[in-house]
């Protein structure tokens, strides 16, 4: 991995003001944003994924922002080498590059790097599972110490998920499970060297009292209900083409008005159900951030937290390692 210009991320659950702070660096430093959302890349989704508006978009350069149709997805290895490409070619205009959002996949790929491991292939997967059932599994992991000792050192005879993938693995691409691990692990000490060597800063919003963010997430989603979030759904709807397996329409919010517009429950049911939704998403999001020893946290919940960031802001700046 080619080390990156020095950049600065701004992470946080949804709704702890992520936005309003990026504008504020944006206003204080000549810097363009990166989006690290994984909603955010759809076009036609803006009331529900609480997109900033077309004033926000254009006081200051966003990029991968309305990138995507909502019938196509977008993956983590898409995003890294489109994020990577932006930080360079951002820092080469002599701009801060300014990664904001909540999609943690998004910002660990980035972090600790992504190896090549093959997708899930379900033939392969079929197979493995009729001789599991004429076979037994202890024999399946039999065969695994054959090809990958090192996995099957670790599996349980009777841990049938692991040992069908890890043989997956090798039938697709003709190398151990533990040969992805071990580059996957070289990848994470390269992309660690970006802290160690100064050259990116993590800011991470987080509430100090969960009940705040979940008034913010509450008022958030009336906010969306009132601006015709459920008429924008609607409209997604009448294309024809779009589906409850689609990323897209899994989306916080999305998935849950799809469900009601498909009477699998009470309309009336919206409202909590989309803010509960959003509650789990909030607290995943944290889970992930707690598990980057490397952030600089911010109590979001905080009076003076927008004075905070720009404080540790200035202070990356400041202390970034020298070109």
């Amino acid at each position: 991995m080619n080390a990156l210009p020095f950049h600065i991320c701004l992470a946080g659950p949804t709704a702890s003001g992520k936005t309003a702070a990026a504008l504020a660096i944006a206003q204080q430093h000549p810097c363009e944003i990166i989006s690290v959302d994984s909603a955010l890349v759809f076009r036609g989704m803006d009331i529900g994924t609480a997109k900033p508006s077309a004033a926000e978009l254009t006081s200051v350069p966003h990029h991968l922002v309305d990138i995507r149709d909502p019938l196509n997805a977008y993956s983590a290895a898409e995003f890294v080498k489109d994020a990577q490409a932006l930080i360079t070619d951002i820092a080469a205009r002599g701009k801060l590059p300014l990664l904001v959002g909540g999609t943690m996949l998004y910002f660990k790929a980035l972090f600790d790097g992504l190896n090549d491991m093959p997708a899930a292939n379900p033939e392969v997967r079929a197979a493995i599972d009729t001789e599991a059932a004429e076979n037994g599994w202890p024999a399946m992991h039999a065969e695994l110490a054959l090809v990958d000792p090192i996995t099957a050192a670790r599996l349980a005879p009777a841990d049938s998920q692991r040992i069908q993938r890890a043989l997956e693995v090798f039938r697709i691409s003709g190398l151990p499970l533990s040969h992805f691990h071990a580059a996957s692990a070289a990848i994470k000490t390269e992309a660690s060297r970006a802290d160690s060597t100064g050259a990116r800063a993590l800011i991470s919003l987080e509430p100090a009292d969960r009940a705040w963010l979940h008034d913010r997430i509450a008022q958030r989603f009336d906010a969306m209900l009132a601006q015709g979030f459920l008429d924008e759904v609607q409209t997604l709807r009448a294309r024809g083409d779009l589906h409850l397996d689609l990323p897209s329409v899994r989306c916080v919010g999305y998935r849950q008005a799809w469900e009601a517009l498909d009477a699998l429950w009470p309309l009336a049911e919206l409202r909590d159900k989309g803010i509960a939704a959003t509650r789990q998403l909030a607290k995943r999001q944290i889970t992930w951030l707690r598990s980057m020893p490397q952030r600089q946290i911010v109590a979001a919940d905080a009076p003076d937290a927008l004075a905070q960031v720009l404080a540790a802001v200035d202070a990356a700046l400041q202390n970034k390692a020298s070109p």
